[in-house]
């Protein structure tokens, strides 16, 4: 029987390994005893096969196998592309 693999959601803070990309993963929980709404975030490398996904991706991942000595996790699919970056002007003097 095979055990189920856990599922998050995360935006792509980093993408400049080749098919790996840092996946930034929040959670929000209540303190237990100041009732207080807390947030945390945590860090996981991915692997990106196709190499597709850009910082500020909005990526689904899965946990695997170990694939390297960090990786444990492989992107399933671009939940949400980022917007492209504006081109910036040069100042012109």
């Amino acid at each position: 029987m095979e055990k189920r693999r856990q599922e998050k959601i995360g935006q792509v803070t980093s993408n400049k390994m080749q098919k790996t990309v840092v996946v930034t993963v929040e959670r929000q929980f209540r303190d237990p005893l100041y009732k207080k709404v807390v947030r945390r975030s945590k860090n996981f490398l991915a692997h990106d096969e196709k190499g597709e996904c850009r910082v500020g991706d909005w990526v689904w991942i899965q946990e695997t196998r170990p694939l390297s000595a960090l990786k444990r996790w492989r992107v399933v699919e671009i939940v949400s592309k980022a917007a492209p970056a504006a081109p910036v002007a040069e100042d012109i003097r």
